[in-house]
């Protein structure tokens, strides 16, 4: 469906609109399809991508930096991340002990097991939203988005 369809448009619009609200509205589709799954895990996105970059540290801790650098969403704030995560158990905070001021944090074996569970969902999100596409155009797709992104 076009996206004047969707958003029931009653005058013409631009290319570059059309491609912004393409953009936004695609996102919010894969969103909502995203929380869905990790809601039923007690997660929210952005503690799944803080657990997916400590599961990426292959059992080294990361500082507060090295995730937020990391994360998708840039403003989200780490610090409240980490500390609902360590309630749950999924992770570990300790000082550093090079730099006390730096905090370490690390994935438990308990994290690691909810990603286990949820790697095969999270495959068949990704492949619903990339099943209409050859991996010809999922290929010039992903190099669109990026080249759009970096202007």
């Amino acid at each position: 469906m076009k996206i004047e369809e969707v958003i029931k448009a009653t005058v013409p619009m631009s290319l570059p609109k059309k491609i912004i609200l393409n953009i936004m509205y695609t996102q919010n589709v894969i969103g909502e399809n995203f929380n869905e799954i990790v809601k039923a895990h007690d997660l929210s996105p952005e503690q799944y991508n803080v657990l997916r970059i400590l599961r990426g540290q292959k059992g080294k801790p990361a500082n507060m930096c090295v995730i937020q650098e990391r994360m998708i969403a840039k403003t989200s704030n780490t610090t409240r991340l980490v500390d609902k995560l360590l309630l749950k158990e999924l992770v570990t905070r300790e000082v550093c002990p090079d730099n006390r001021r730096k905090m370490e944090v690390a994935i438990t074996q308990k994290g690691l097991d909810l990603l286990k569970e949820l790697d095969p969902v999270i495959d068949s999100h990704e492949e619903k939203f990339t099943k209409n596409l050859t991996v010809e155009e999922q290929e010039t797709l992903n190099t669109l988005l990026e080249k759009y992104r970096n202007a």
